[in-house]
C-alpha cells in the first residue's frame, strides 16, 4: 500500500526574471499595485509603506533584496501581503511587489525536487531553488526577509512590558 501524497496549496509569484514559490497559508492577500510612501535613508529595495486594511505595511522588491536590479512596476504589478510570523515587524505584515498575478498550484514531493544550479548571496532571503515540472522557482526565506526589513528600516516590534 502506498502512502497518500501530501499536497500543499502554494502560489507561484512572478518576479521580473524568476518566480517565488510560497505556501498559500503565508499570504494574507494579493492587492492591486499602489505607489508606496517612501522612507528616508532606507535601502533601495525597501520601496516604502503601502496602505492595506487601514494599516501601513512595509513593501519590498524581492529582486532588490537579492542584489539584482529593481524592476519598475508594470501595469500588471500586484502587491502580495504576507503574514510576518517572526515577530520582527510591528503590525505583523510585510509585502513584496509581484510583476503579475500569482498562480495557485498544488505542490507535492512527486512534482518538486531540489535544484542546485544557482548560488545566492549569503544574506539573500532565499532558502533554495526547486525544480517543478518546467519551472525553477525560488523558495524565499520569509523570516530572513522580515529580519532584513526590521534591521534596515528600524521597523521593529517593541518588546512588551510585563
Amino acid at each position: 500500500m502506498t502512502e497518500p501524497s501530501t499536497e500543499v496549496y502554494s502560489l507561484l509569484i512572478p518576479l521580473a526574471e524568476a518566480r517565488l514559490l510560497v505556501p498559500r497559508a503565508c499570504v494574507a492577500e494579493v492587492i492591486g499595485y499602489q505607489n508606496p510612501t517612501p522612507m528616508e535613508n532606507a535601502p533601495s529595495w525597501y520601496r516604502g509603506l503601502v496602505n492595506w486594511n487601514a494599516r501601513p505595511v512595509p513593501l519590498v522588491s524581492f529582486e532588490g533584496t537579492c542584489g539584482l536590479p529593481i524592476p519598475p512596476a508594470s501595469g500588471r504589478a500586484r502587491i502580495v501581503v504576507f503574514l510576518a510570523l517572526g515577530g520582527h515587524i510591528d503590525g505583523g505584515y510585510l509585502a513584496i511587489v509581484s510583476q503579475g498575478f500569482p498562480q495557485l498550484v498544488r505542490v507535492s514531493s512527486a512534482v518538486v525536487r531540489p535544484d542546485h544550479s544557482r548560488n545566492f548571496p549569503e544574506r539573500a532571503p532565499v532558502l533554495c531553488q526547486v525544480r517543478m515540472l518546467n519551472e525553477a522557482p525560488l523558495v524565499p526565506d520569509l523570516e530572513r526577509l522580515e529580519i532584513m526589513v526590521a534591521e534596515e528600516t528600524n521597523v521593529r516590534m517593541q518588546p512588551e512590558l510585563g
